[in-house]
């Protein structure tokens, strides 16, 4: 369903495999591919068209209306890409090196000589701003191999780089200032030892590297991602006001996995299911690199027959809500959802003079989390504005880093301020003790993160030794694998 060109996998159309042309649709339905049919209760295309805000005439919102999913096979997916070092290496070397990754956020290296490292694997990038713009160099000197910055740090580096060893010095555009001692070295080319440097871009206050130098633009990478979130905002309006980083015992793609499904969620979360649909979330995939899926909120689960009211409903959901958990009975003809998502639209204009008067409930409400292969998943709309990402930590394929960014948006002409200082937390901590998560996601989170561990452990005691994935409800994770295959493949076959 991949093929590769300029050094990454071309687009095709998830139904038919064919290659898509630049600029060609992804987003319309696909009348072979119905949301999950076999699923109990309403489908998220019903709960939308019976929203009171829907778009403007009167169906589902255009950047919500795709429903793109076909049946990717049923083989079993054998444990050995997560646990075999000699698959983590194969990932290292032919997947790593060569895709577009996110690695922090504009704020974070917002003025000139700011810096901020990034790590993967063995591989280490500073990314640092220049009056030109930003660069993205190798993290090894050219004398000795010496970091220049130490792993894990953000900082400022002024208007050079200089290694901590011996002092070998270079100007904000790579360019080669300064070698003491330099008459020893009459042999030095100082146009030749410019740093290294990678691929660096930015979309949507996202900075995104590619340690290969042939990959195509980010903007092709990114397929559906630009346009889909054109209907909403930038998020350069917005600040991160939570930084938290989580140390887990998995492999990264454990971890990414557990958040692209919800089939889980009558047992892992049960108290949600009185309150967020589940079964009947919308899984679409757009291309190798992109897909999402489109969770209901304020909708009991199809999972369980609660018997719920709207206004037990509207009750429930406030209770779980940041925003205003006051309640009132519902006025006639309208339901939870239009009520939640009514007040939202009060608190944005109120709190941040944000109008949102333009976007229907599902838009304001839901869940619209999309995944960008192969670690990054970014939440459109204003119910959930969170990015996660998933990374290994080192060369371990049994542990990895969990980031979530918790955003809010800026009042117009206020100032960003200072980045927000990050907060690691290890497998044992609970997410409800980091400052400004609430409790109730501190509680989901940490359900999430706690089961990963047995997950892991389990898939290297495992005498099946591979995982058997609904057709439609996990079909997110085969396509995952599907996309690793084929830079595997592609990769291997140049070689």
């Amino acid at each position: 369903m991949k093929q590769r060109t300029n050094g990454s996998i071309r687009n095709t159309d998830p139904v038919s495999g064919r290659p898509l042309m630049v600029g060609e649709n992804m987003n319309s339905k696909v009348a072979a591919a119905p949301a999950n049919p076999g699923a109990p209760g309403p489908t998220y295309q019903e709960i939308v068209l019976s929203d009171s805000v829907r778009a403007p005439d009167g169906g589902v919102p255009e950047v919500l209306a795709p429903v793109r999913n076909v049946s990717l096979g049923t083989a079993d997916i054998s444990f050995e890409r997560y646990i075999s070092e000699d698959f983590f290496r194969r990932e290292m070397q032919h997947v790593w090196s060569k895709v577009w990754q996110f690695a922090c956020r504009e704020e974070q290296i917002n003025g000139v000589g700011d810096y901020f490292v990034y790590d993967i694997g063995s591989y280490s990038l500073v990314i640092l701003r220049t009056e030109a713009g930003l660069k993205a160099y190798h993290n090894s000197c050219l004398h000795r191999g010496t970091k220049l910055k130490p792993s894990g740090t953000t900082g400022w580096t002024g208007d050079m780089v200089q290694c901590p060893f011996h002092g070998w010095t270079w100007n904000l555009d790579g360019t080669l200032r300064e070698v003491p001692c330099d008459w020893e070295f009459e042999h030095l080319d100082y146009k030749a030892n410019r740093l290294p440097e990678a691929q660096v871009s930015v979309w949507n206050s996202l900075v995104f590297v590619n340690m290969d130098l042939n990959a195509a633009p980010l903007e092709d990478y990114l397929e559906v991602m630009p346009a889909h979130f054109k209907n909403w905002w930038s998020y350069e309006e917005w600040r991160t006001r939570v930084h938290v980083q989580k140390i887990l015992s998995c492999n990264w793609k454990t971890a990414q996995e557990a958040f692209m499904e919800a089939y889980h969620t009558p047992v892992v979360h049960p108290e949600m299911t009185k309150v967020v649909g589940d079964w009947n979330m919308q899984h679409d995939i757009f291309g190798p690199h992109t897909s999402r899926d489109l969770c209901p909120m304020a909708v009991s689960s199809p999972s369980k027959d609660h018997g719920m009211s709207e206004q037990d409903l509207l009750e429930g959901r406030l209770a779980r809500s940041v925003h205003d958990t006051s309640t009132a009975a519902i006025p006639t003809g309208e339901t939870a959802r239009s009520v939640i998502a009514r007040r939202m639209r009060d608190d944005f204009l109120r709190d941040y003079e944000k109008d949102l008067s333009g976007l229907s409930d599902a838009e304001i409400l839901d869940s619209l989390k999309y995944n960008v292969f192969p670690n990054l998943f970014v939440y459109g709309g204003p119910g959930l504005p969170q990015i996660h990402q998933v990374r290994p930590l080192g060369n371990d394929p049994h542990s990895c880093l969990f980031d979530i960014y918790v955003l809010e948006p800026l009042r117009p002409g206020q100032d960003r301020g200072d980045p927000v200082q990050m907060v690691q937390i290890t497998e044992a901590d609970s997410y409800k003790d980091v400052p400004g998560i609430s409790e109730m996601s501190g509680l989901v989170l940490d359900q999430d993160t706690q089961i990963l561990r047995w997950q892991h452990e389990g898939m290297r005691a495992s005498h099946k030794g591979a995982e058997t994935l609904s057709g439609y409800q996990e079909s997110r994770i085969r396509h995952l694998h599907n996309t690793l295959d084929a830079y595997l493949a592609s990769d291997q076959a140049r070689e």
